[in-house]
């Protein structure tokens, strides 16, 4: 079910409200463009910023949009289980076909924390589970021995690797069975991850150029690697310079570039600066999106 170009769809700001029309927009904009499924409220969501009834209303929101065209996955994670594990119901009341988990943040919990943590929220809600490594924003890496042991639990079903660690991600494809799903969380490593035995990318770049990216993964996964190189190349200054400044930052400076959502932030991120603004608007440029 999760495989291919999943977006880390971001959360549009107008007003000092969400921007739901942009969103709904943003939506029908993967749907017609290949994507394979959505993250709602990951971190290029900005979850951080959001209230927890604002967190609900976006998630169901966007199943009500998606309408069951592809798998809609929720970002529940949370550095309290107990929140996490309210944000997780909920999802799987709304009817979201997966949960996309960070490791708790700013608390640190060792090993054995982070796997009854997983292994809490697993059995009590009755729903496919992504685990998320991200140890850049988290301060904590989960091992590749504790993805392996929560891998055995029914309903963990893979994880979105975002350490840029190859140690750490061959171990963990190298202990889990074949049918664990192993993502890439960085655009610019998706074609080497998929080369080893990755099914995808939770990407932050198929925000703004959606079929491309699904076109490269596909490309990848069905073998045609010639091709994937093809794209992955052409895309590389993309992915490089989505990533000039704290994500969502530059991703979301595209997309009003593009015309898509308004340029307004939510306050701790605030707009790139002018130097970075310049890059990215040159980028785009030269890539034929703006």
């Amino acid at each position: 079910m999760f495989y291919g170009s999943i977006v880390a769809i971001v959360t549009p700001i107008k007003n000092g409200q969400i921007d739901k029309e942009s969103y709904k927009k943003l939506v029908e904009f993967h749907l017609k463009n290949g994507t394979d499924g959505i993250v709602t409220c990951g971190c290029t969501g900005e979850p951080a910023t959001l209230s927890m009834e604002e967190h609900k209303q976006l998630i169901k929101f966007t199943v009500d949009i998606v309408d069951k065209k592809i798998p809609v996955i929720a970002g529940t994670g949370s550095n309290n289980t107990k929140e996490s594990l309210e944000l997780t119901s909920f999802a799987k009341e709304v009817g979201c076909d997966g949960c996309l988990l960070i490791t708790p943040y700013y608390n640190k919990p060792t090993q054995k924390g982070l796997y009854l943590h997983y292994k809490t929220i697993a059995e009590s809600v009755d729903i496919p589970i992504i685990l998320y490594n991200v140890p850049s924003r988290t301060g904590i890496s989960i091992s590749p021995e504790t993805v392996a042991e929560l891998s055995k639990i029914k309903n963990i079903v893979g994880i979105k690797e975002a350490s840029g660690n190859f140690d750490q991600i061959y171990n963990i494809i190298s202990l889990v069975d074949k049918d664990f799903v192993v993502l890439s969380g960085d655009d610019a490593l998706t074609l080497p991850i998929i080369a080893v035995g990755g099914k995808g990318v939770v990407s932050v770049a198929a925000n703004i150029v959606p079929k491309e990216v699904a076109d490269m993964v596909k490309s990848a996964l069905n073998g045609q690697m010639k091709k994937a190189r093809e794209i992955h190349y052409k895309l590389y200054p993309i992915f490089k310079v989505l990533f000039i400044e704290t994500n969502p930052i530059p991703v979301k400076t595209s997309l009003s570039l593009m015309g898509m959502i308004k340029d307004e932030w939510r306050l701790p991120l605030t707009p790139p600066s002018d130097e970075n603004f310049q890059k990215i608007k040159e980028t785009l440029k030269k890539y034929g999106v703006i």
